[in-house]
């Protein structure tokens, strides 16, 4: 008998006959049995050197410098975008001027999908949800005495990606800064807005032709630019489970990196600038272990399904939010604590940069008060807990260790179902991740409404009443002004070129050639984002919604 064996038929088991457990079984949010005690008996058979092994180098799982945050803390990118680009611009400075060490852009729902300002579908919408882009002036004003060889900016754009690349390629080019000095990421993943988000324009072909055309020309001009973050943060906000966030944004990577090579793109060309992005959720630990596990696997997958020969290729880098799908309008000081909490995982975790949440934004955009105290989170993690000090400090926890391993097993085998499908495209095409998640989702609100899962302030510790908080409110005349701006920008532009350069990314469009370089042009010549977006509507076609019941 060992001593775990002893030790649970001896101790534990009397000692829960006397205090029956809280609950019958204990498990993670993607199901996985969690034991009352981890001991080495755990670990028996793994080997530390293949699996765990050493920051910066394979597989990654301890993370992917060797000194991580003892050389420098991760990137502090406070997602931020409302209104008009003015209004974006003071917050964006607001931010920087308290620390914040990267800007983060929230794009409003026109300017994602492809509207003008003053497209009558746009019209509800304008500066709403993040910043309203429609020509080359607005994105001036929005990095308007920000240098942008000084900062990395991240984009969350998809459908119209390559138009806001292009965008902001011209306004550094007009501040003077060559584009092979711009850091930063563009979002463009679009697989995930076909399962679980839902702004995207063009069919899947067309979207992974411009994808593809974005990794190419980044490679030639934008060396310091991930071309990618492949997201499955906005999955697990639809409700999928921990290991289906690593297995499908996984499957989803393969898709991409297959797509670039099916195109003629030699692996370890593109693959050392690809990022991710993954939610930090309450689990901590299961948090945590997600994160290690996710790394490992990446690694594998490059070096022995992409053969990818370079150390680069394998490693996978991401950015990490806070859930905004925990925070709760009741009681809504408790966020913060919860996104704290949050973060430190993502911390322990090794994310290369973090967002953390607002307290208010289960009620509306942040304001710039609840957007300093969620800065503020990280930097209290950063500069006074002391994780920061020495690198993965919780491998070897049996628990981590464990938990690592069966969410990296987890995710394998929804690889392979989804690789046994024809691959990710097909499966989405099929709705089969679409289904996944719509039962993941299903069965935590069964949990929540039942009482089996607490939410503190919601189903358990209410109080009668709240406490109300400042709400940041966008003024309706913010659109008018968008819209005044964006017509007059039409009539002093030279119509002529900007039909020849419209006409011109038409026929690449309809055959084969690189769309970036024809893209930048347009944006030059006074292109609207609306506009090049249409081009491409009339060529490309659009996306119709799988329906998945």
């Amino acid at each position: 008998m060992s001593g775990f064996e002893r030790w649970q038929r001896e101790v534990y088991e009397p000692a829960r006959a006397r205090a029956p457990e809280r609950r019958a079984q204990f498990e993670t949010t993607s199901g996985i049995p969690i034991a009352p005690l981890y001991t080495p008996e755990h670990r028996a058979g793994h080997d530390y050197e293949q699996e765990v092994g050493y920051p910066g180098e394979f597989p990654f799982t301890r993370g992917v410098q060797p000194t991580m945050y003892r050389s420098r803390f991760w990137t502090m990118r406070q997602y931020a975008g409302f209104g008009t680009a003015e209004e974006s611009n003071r917050r964006f400075r607001y931010l920087l001027a308290n620390g914040q060490t990267g800007l983060s852009v929230a794009f409003d729902l026109p300017t994602q999908i492809g509207y003008d300002s003053d497209h009558p579908l746009a019209l509800p919408e304008v500066g709403k949800v993040g910043v309203a882009i429609s020509t080359l002036e607005d994105m001036e004003v929005l990095f308007r005495d920000i240098p942008l060889d000084q900062v990395s900016t991240s984009m969350t754009i998809n459908a119209t990606a390559a138009t806001l690349l292009a965008l902001y390629i011209a306004v550094a080019k007009r501040q003077g800064v060559a584009p092979r000095q711009l850091a930063g990421t563009t979002q463009n993943d679009i697989l995930k807005e076909y399962v679980a988000r839902g702004t995207y324009i063009y069919p899947p072909g067309p979207s992974m032709r411009l994808i593809t055309d974005m990794f190419r020309y980044c490679a030639e001009e934008l060396p310091r630019w991930n071309p990618i973050s492949i997201s499955g943060y906005h999955m697990r906000e639809a409700g999928c489970t921990a290991a289906q966030e690593v297995g499908f944004t996984l499957a989803h990577g393969i898709a991409y990196v297959q797509a670039a090579i099916d195109a003629g793109l030699e692996v370890d060309r593109f693959a050392p600038r690809l990022s991710f992005f993954f939610v930090a959720q309450s689990n901590f630990f299961e948090e945590i272990a997600k994160f290690r596990a996710a790394r490992r696997l990446w690694a594998r997958i490059m070096r022995d399904r992409f053969r990818a020969n370079d150390p680069r290729s394998w490693m996978l880098r991401f950015h990490t939010q806070t859930a905004g799908v925990s925070l709760t309008a009741q009681q809504p000081e408790n966020n913060v604590v919860r996104t704290a909490l949050q973060a430190l995982s993502a911390v322990l975790g090794g994310t290369q940069s973090l967002h953390t949440n607002s307290k208010d934004e289960a009620l509306g955009l942040p304001t710039a008060e609840a957007a300093q105290l969620a800065l503020r989170t990280q930097q209290i993690i950063a500069y006074e807990t002391g994780v920061g000090d020495t690198v993965d400090p919780l491998a070897g926890s049996y628990y981590v260790e464990s938990l690592t391993d069966a969410i990296e097993r987890r995710a394998q085998e929804y690889i392979e179902q989804i690789d046994a499908l024809g691959g990710a495209v097909r499966a989405i095409e099929q709705g089969f991740e679409q289904r996944e998640i719509q039962e993941a989702a299903y069965c935590l609100q069964q949990e929540i409404e039942r009482g089996e899962r607490i939410i503190v302030g919601v189903n358990k510790f209410q109080v009668p009443e709240e406490i109300p908080i400042p709400i940041l409110r966008v003024d309706p005349r913010a659109r008018e002004e968008q819209i005044r701006r964006l017509q007059q920008f039409r009539a002093r532009r030279d119509q002529g070129a900007v039909a020849r350069c419209l006409e011109d990314l038409r026929q690449a469009a309809a055959g084969s050639e690189n769309l970036m370089p024809r893209i930048l042009a347009a944006v030059e010549h006074g292109a609207t984002v609306g506009e090049i977006a249409d081009t491409l509507r009339a060529v490309f076609g659009v996306h119709k919604e799988t329906v998945v019941i």
